[in-house]
């Protein structure tokens, strides 16, 4: 869908996001059977991978993918906007301040206890991220399960309206707030997590 991602992707100097881009495949397409773009059968892109679209990915010393995700702008094409917005039941939260989190990406090749501390770490640098760049708010989508999940990380988050079956999942929008508490109430949870390797990557392949 994005042949002029190819050569960027493919060379030696985006490491990390050809990293991210292969781990969304083995999980989105070769392990939740999502319907979603392939390119050169080993990377999962879509319509929103775009200049506009910024990366967090977390890599072991190696250099190895160990969790990710993208965050998009909200006055412009999303996924919630675009793909579902009858989740929202309510005011649809978006502007500058505002980004979705989507493709929200664990290695899957980690054990139970080392995703754990990959998802904390994602989710610690999520924070992190917002509060140096002016982030107020997240949305996103997700199932239910995992919304229960994120909701239960400690920070200021509620569903934006009813879960809807579909695909057979039970899918709901999400509204997450940000603000200078936010990382006391992830150590409360114990989600808070020390990052050691980090690289954000704003400005989608640029």
């Amino acid at each position: 869908m994005h042949p002029e991602l190819l050569p960027a992707i493919s060379s030696q100097e985006y490491p990390a996001i050809r990293a991210m881009f292969e781990a969304r495949k083995r999980v989105f397409v070769d392990l939740l059977k999502w319907d979603v773009p392939v390119l050169a059968g080993r990377y999962e892109i879509d319509q929103f991978d775009t200049e506009e679209a910024e990366y967090l990915v977390l890599v072991d010393e190696e250099g190895a993918h160990r969790a990710s995700a993208r965050l998009l702008p909200t006055d412009g094409p999303h996924i919630l906007a675009d793909l579902y917005p009858f989740l929202c039941q309510s005011h649809l939260p978006k502007g500058p301040r505002t980004r979705e989190i989507t493709r929200f990406c664990l290695e899957p090749s980690l054990r139970a206890p080392d995703r754990r501390r990959a998802r904390n770490q994602l989710v610690t640098a999520l924070v992190e991220h917002a509060l140096r760049a002016g982030i107020s708010d997240f949305t996103g989508v997700a199932t239910v399960s995992w919304f229960r999940q994120i909701e239960g990380f400690g920070w200021d988050c509620r569903a934006l309206g009813e879960p809807v079956e579909i695909g057979g999942s039970s899918l709901v929008g999400l509204h997450i707030r940000i603000d200078a508490e936010t990382p006391v109430a992830l150590s409360r949870t114990g989600i808070n997590s020390l990052l050691t390797c980090r690289l954000p990557i704003p400005g989608g392949m640029q």
